[in-house]
């Protein structure tokens, strides 16, 4: 049976991505790779009693600010969404999309007036990506709205380096291999980074200048050859990042990042400071010369390992391993008071467990980092219901090419 076409006015995009258009019943529908004031065919892929999704059949009137997007694969891969928008509108429209996430989620109509920061590279500025293998072994990426895999020759958002290993990884259909990471640290060094379903690692006849780790199911690396882990260098300092840790992707917008948020404490010393999902260290490197005494919490195993590295030079730093959640409540009483909090969580947001614990804390002030606005306005919703305002916040263009953007609002608790 054909599918419904319709042809649609698109009015703005949202966040995601797609851009929002209407039916002709009024409902609305979500449509990737178009912009605003374009007029398309489309068919529906989606239909709900509120709103449907679609796909364009025919773009029939175009905007001026549709530029040609240079990977051929752009609209068939799901990881870009805006490679057709010219990179300065690109910063405009994730500035609006997390003004639009905080007053129509968080409910906030008093916001601070905010920038945001571009990368220097809107290409090329990955150091790490990961890969999944297609049936036949070639290595690619997810189609857009689909489990399926896009065997491709080259990534637009890497270094020449990776892609250039990319074009000689060969993997076997029956490897038992499900994903494979490609990391460049600063000096250079490449790693692979292999996953599986099995406790042992495949044999691997591995002739690149690589080094190269297997991470089992239960989340533990064997290094296979070379280094056991990365060097990345921000700012002056060298971190240490294992195979299964988590490290930013782009350096030189997280060495902005940190300006920003240590600029938010400036002049500050001898603060009571708890650092929430920490990670390997990177911002806490940054806020240890302003802490009489700095806790933190992770819950990766690797993370904390290298954590412990990266931090070693510091003497009034305490780590906890395990989750926020559960790790803040019962720590609560012998921490405070607390001057400070900083947390960067996933793009989940706090847990309800660990919010809640949060808000019970108390703390003077709250520098929440955010890869994703919409949590970001969810929880900033209920710190204020708690009694906290939004003192400042700004943007940063972590991501250029697709829907993401990292933001940093500093919450302070409100004065009687």
């Amino acid at each position: 049976m054909d599918k419904e076409t319709q042809v649609v006015n698109f009015e703005k995009l949202v966040m995601g991505g797609d851009c929002l258009g209407r039916l002709a019943d009024g409902r609305a529908v979500f449509v990737p790779f178009v912009l605003p004031g374009e007029v398309a065919e489309i068919e529906i892929t989606e239909s709900k009693s509120r709103f449907a999704r679609g796909r364009v059949v025919n773009l029939l009137e175009t905007s001026p600010d549709r530029i040609e997007a240079p990977c051929p694969y752009f609209t068939i891969c799901g990881g870009c969404q805006y490679q057709h928008l010219g990179y300065t509108k690109q910063v405009t429209l994730k500035k609006e999309l997390v003004k639009d996430q905080l007053e129509r989620i968080g409910g906030f109509s008093d916001i601070p007036e905010f920038k945001i920061t571009p990368s220097p590279c809107p290409y090329s500025y990955r150091n790490q990506v990961q890969f999944s293998p297609d049936a036949d072994g070639k290595l690619g990426f997810n189609q857009v709205s689909s489990d399926q895999i896009l065997p491709i020759d080259k990534c637009f958002l890497i270094p020449d380096e990776l892609n250039l290993i990319l074009s000689q990884v060969e993997l076997d259909p029956y490897s038992g291999i499900s994903r494979i990471a490609m990391r460049i640290d600063s000096d250079g060094e490449i790693m692979l980074v292999f996953e599986g379903e099995s406790d042992v690692a495949p044999e691997l006849n591995i002739e690149l200048p690589v080094s190269s780790a297997y991470i089992s199911p239960d989340g533990k690396s064997l290094n296979l050859s070379g280094n056991d882990a990365l060097v990345y260098k921000v700012m002056g300092k060298e971190f240490l990042v294992s195979p299964e840790s988590f490290f930013q992707v782009n350096l030189p917008v997280a060495e902005e990042m940190i300006r920003h948020v240590t600029s938010l404490i400036d002049g500050q010393r001898d603060l009571q400071i708890l650092e929430l999902y920490s990670g390997v260290g990177l911002f806490t490197r940054f806020l240890a010369p302003h802490a009489g005494q700095l806790t933190a919490i992770e819950s990766s195993p690797s993370a904390c390992f290298d954590f412990v590295s990266n931090l070693d030079e510091f003497e009034n730093i305490s780590l906890y391993e395990g989750a926020v959640e559960v790790i803040l409540p019962a720590i609560i009483e012998q921490i405070r008071p607390i001057d400070l909090v900083v947390l960067d969580p996933t793009r989940i947001g706090l847990n309800p467990q660990a919010r809640q614990a949060l808000i019970d804390l108390q703390p003077s002030q709250i520098i929440y980092i955010s890869c994703n606005p919409s949590t970001l306005a969810r929880d900033l919703k209920h710190l204020s219901e708690a009694g906290y305002s939004i003192a400042n916040l700004q943007a940063f263009d972590m991501f250029p090419q697709t829907a993401h953007v990292e933001c940093i609002a500093l919450i302070q608790k409100k004065t009687i």
